[in-house]
């Protein structure tokens, strides 16, 4: 995990300069993966098909659902600072979540807060993505995205997983 973010950074400055572009984001992904196997190497097979399942479903409906929208005009951009917001408070909440642990109730609420902030940014970043992102910020634009699948399939895994018992 630590590498995806030391890799996220020079990727923000790099994202318009090829061969570097491809090379962070292929370093990003790479350490970001095995983050995430790591993650799933603890939980149930039974949990993880389940949330990755819900994540491909909502994925493809969102991504299906916001190409129709902008189709027609509508415009996400309001969403920007309302998901900032909830982001900021469910940083705080996981935080507090650490040092006082809360109970498997505020671990599923939690989960399932996080799962519908990071449906809005899948909406927001693929709204940006039609509309604001040139033809050159691709690299950019694909962070964005796959940071918003990564953490709603990591949010959904924290709601089934404290379900599960």
């Amino acid at each position: 995990m630590c590498l995806a973010l030391v890799a996220l950074c020079p990727l923000y400055y790099f994202h318009q300069k090829h061969p570097w572009n491809y090379l962070l984001l292929g370093t990003f992904t790479i350490s970001l993966a095995f983050a995430i196997g790591l993650t799933c190497a603890f939980t149930r097979g039974k949990v993880i098909l389940e949330a990755a399942i819900l994540t491909a479903t909502v994925v493809v409906g969102l991504t299906l659902y916001t190409f129709w929208a902008a189709k027609r005009g509508h415009d996400f951009s309001f969403l920007g600072p309302f998901l900032f917001g909830a982001l900021l408070v469910c940083i705080v909440f996981a935080l507090i979540q650490m040092f006082f642990p809360l109970g498997r109730i505020a671990v599923m609420m939690y989960g399932g807060f996080a799962a519908i902030i990071f449906c809005g940014y899948i909406v927001y970043d693929t709204d940006n993505l039609i509309k604001r992102h040139s033809y050159d910020e691709y690299i950019w634009a694909a962070v964005s995205l796959y940071l918003d699948i990564i953490n709603l399939f990591l949010s959904l895994l924290t709601l089934l997983r404290a379900a599960d018992g």
